[in-house]
């Protein structure tokens, strides 16, 4: 089944800069080492993973490009599980699936398979080259991809400090306790929840522009490599110009098929994204899926012997 992926949430968390205060400066910070202070120029920058005995072990660009790197565009449907086996812990990041023209049909009947089952599929995908867990699940009339966390990725509740000092409430306490839950007992309404706090700062920097209360901070001076301006757009910017150089295309390109229409994925801050653009994302699964590659899209039908279905995006 041909589909394209977008996100399906976008992030409207208030970002503030950090300015010097008498003149509304920016503030820039520099990259410099830690043994002697000096700064780094961007090219002399290596990754490195620290083990936890606190030993560093430095990762070149080869190093990093002889890993596993999985790069099928298929999103494989491993089987369907009651929705409530599911903790909601696991839940991560949401795409909406959209079919292509021709992929119309099997779309529908997957979400209304789905719809009656009550039960998700759970599939295997590959987002950025890291193979990950997933759902497919109905929202509304749309089809939603959800990222799982793995397993290990859940902290411990037992390992909090102070569950042991709980403890049982008396019967006549637990009666008290669900007569509150009664009597506040309703449905759940997001639209009905407003962040206040949001409001009340864009009111008070309305207020303030309409006073006249405006700084303009002094031109800022070109000063090559000797440190970055905190800004998040300007950063997100820079990274989807890299990933475009590295894969040879120019800005007039366009959205690559790995961005998925979300530039946000580059980094988790509080970015004011805009909609997101007709541009599909590349998918990748299992090594069992990768003999489909060249297939035509209808080959997703197809029966196979381990019973397994197959999604297919459609590339960029």
């Amino acid at each position: 089944m041909p589909v394209r992926l977008y996100s399906a949430t976008e992030n409207h968390d208030l970002s503030f800069h950090q300015v010097r205060a008498s003149d509304g400066s920016r503030i820039r910070y520099k990259r410099v080492a830690q043994a002697d202070g000096e700064e780094v120029p961007y090219k002399e920058i290596a990754k490195a993973y620290e083990t936890e005995d606190g030993r560093t072990v430095v990762l070149t660009d080869e190093d990093l490009a002889s890993l596993p790197n999985r790069s099928s565009k298929e999103i494989t449907v491993e089987r369907f599980v009651p929705i409530d086996q599911i903790d909601p812990i696991l839940y991560d990041r949401a795409y909406y699936i959209e079919p292509d023209a021709m992929g119309a049909k099997a779309y529908g009947l997957l979400r209304e398979a789905l719809r009656e089952s009550e039960r998700v599929a759970v599939v295997t995908v590959s987002v950025r080259s890291r193979m990950t867990m997933a759902v497919l699940r109905v929202l509304d009339d749309a089809i939603v991809l959800q990222t799982l966390l793995w397993p290990d990725e859940v902290r411990d509740a037992s390992r909090l400090d102070h569950l042991e000092e709980v403890s049982d409430p008396k019967d006549n306490e637990i009666a008290m306790a669900r007569m509150l839950v009664e009597s506040m007992a309703g449905d759940f309404e997001p639209e009905g929840h407003v962040d206040d706090y949001k409001e009340a700062v864009e009111a008070l920097v309305q207020s303030k522009i309409e006073g006249g209360e405006v700084t303009e901070p002094p031109e800022a001076e070109e000063d090559g490599e000797s440190g970055e301006v905190v800004d998040l757009l300007a950063a997100l910017q820079r990274s989807v110009e890299r990933a475009r150089a590295g894969r040879g295309e120019s800005a007039e390109d366009g959205g690559s098929a790995d961005d998925g229409g979300e530039a946000e994925e580059a980094a988790d801050g509080p970015a004011k994204k805009t909609a997101p653009r007709k541009t599909p994302a590349r998918k990748t699964a299992p090594k069992k899926a990768a003999a489909k590659k060249t297939a035509p899209r209808k080959a997703a039908a197809r029966k196979t012997g381990d019973k397994s279905t197959s999604t297919r995006k459609k590339a960029g």
